[in-house]
């Protein structure tokens, strides 16, 4: 389905002042929908706009914090009337990611992962869902992330997130494929985005932690952050989606992301336990072993 096809199609993306969502906004804005992008304050608005201008297309931006439930619901409505009921497409890509080995992160840190990652989309699928039935058409696009598959150390909080939004995405897409309305699932890779770097930077004491000398290769991870790519296969990915008469229910994105997926299916448990602790500095390997066991790991991390 080429540009004329997507005209009038209104699409909301969550999250659109940087990362997946700026991405997403400017690839579905060059192909001929009308974009809305939220963002939580006039300084992303406003780089939402240069951007954009830059770009040489035009998306329109509302400002909504998934976490405010009254402020939510203000912006909801200025959204349904920007377009005449409610937008054809809805993209939650808005999210965080809490750094941190589970006993680490205190429970205040745990439950605001759990609501911008979960509730938050959830929130809005309940918001954009009426409208999408009354016409018989619609698609909910839900970014997850490959750790939505597989849960790494220190990233345990994030990845439950993650499974949960995957859960919610299967559920809701059996129970309203009936009204037209379909529901997809994107799982990137590792890719550049804002979201690492709030990761890396909201880590607990790790002088207090009992896996402190592990932390040093979260450092590491931080480090290698800004040699990610760029996060525009996506974008193309989620644009694909929404421009395909039969969209698939889920999307890996990524050459890491595909092969950590389908090693943890097929290697044996103890074995991935053991790769993916050797990875994070967690055990050491023998002697003998360290150059298979390197091999295996990168694979698997």
């Amino acid at each position: 389905m080429g540009s004329n096809g997507n005209a009038g199609k209104t699409v909301v993306v969550t999250g659109a002042n940087g990362g997946i969502g700026l991405a997403t906004a400017l690839e579905l804005a060059g192909k001929g929908f009308d974009v809305i992008g939220t963002v939580r304050s006039e300084s992303a608005a406003k780089k939402v706009t240069e951007a954009t201008g830059n770009a040489g297309v035009k998306v329109r931006t509302v400002q909504l914090d998934v976490t405010d439930n009254e402020q939510t619901a203000r912006a909801w409505a200025e959204i349904e009337s920007l377009t005449g009921g409610g937008p054809w497409a809805l993209v939650n890509n808005a999210g965080i990611a809490q750094a941190g080995a589970i006993e680490d992160v205190d429970d205040e840190a745990a439950r605001r992962q759990i609501d911008v990652n979960v509730h938050g989309p959830a929130k809005l699928m309940r918001l954009a869902l009426p409208a999408m039935r009354e016409r018989g058409d619609g698609r909910i696009v839900n970014v997850s992330s490959m750790s939505g598959r597989v849960s790494l150390p220190f990233l345990g909080w994030y990845a439950a997130s993650k499974f949960a939004l995957e859960a919610v995405s299967d559920a809701a897409r059996r129970e309203v494929a009936g009204f037209g309305v379909k529901v997809i699932l994107i799982e990137p890779g590792s890719y550049g985005t804002g979201v690492w770097q709030t990761a890396f930077s909201a880590l607990p004491d790790r002088e207090k932690s009992a896996y402190r000398e592990a932390y040093g290769m979260v450092d590491q991870i931080e480090e290698s952050v800004s040699d990610m790519p760029a996060p525009t296969p996506v974008a193309k990915t989620i644009q694909r989606a929404l421009s395909a008469s039969y969209p698939r229910s889920r999307y890996l994105v990524g050459a890491d992301a595909i092969g950590a997926v389908l090693l943890n299916a097929v290697t044996p448990t103890p074995v991935v336990d053991y790769a993916m602790r050797l990875g994070m500095g967690l055990t050491r390997a023998p002697k003998p072993l360290e150059r298979v066991v390197d091999r295996v790991v990168q694979r698997l991390m």
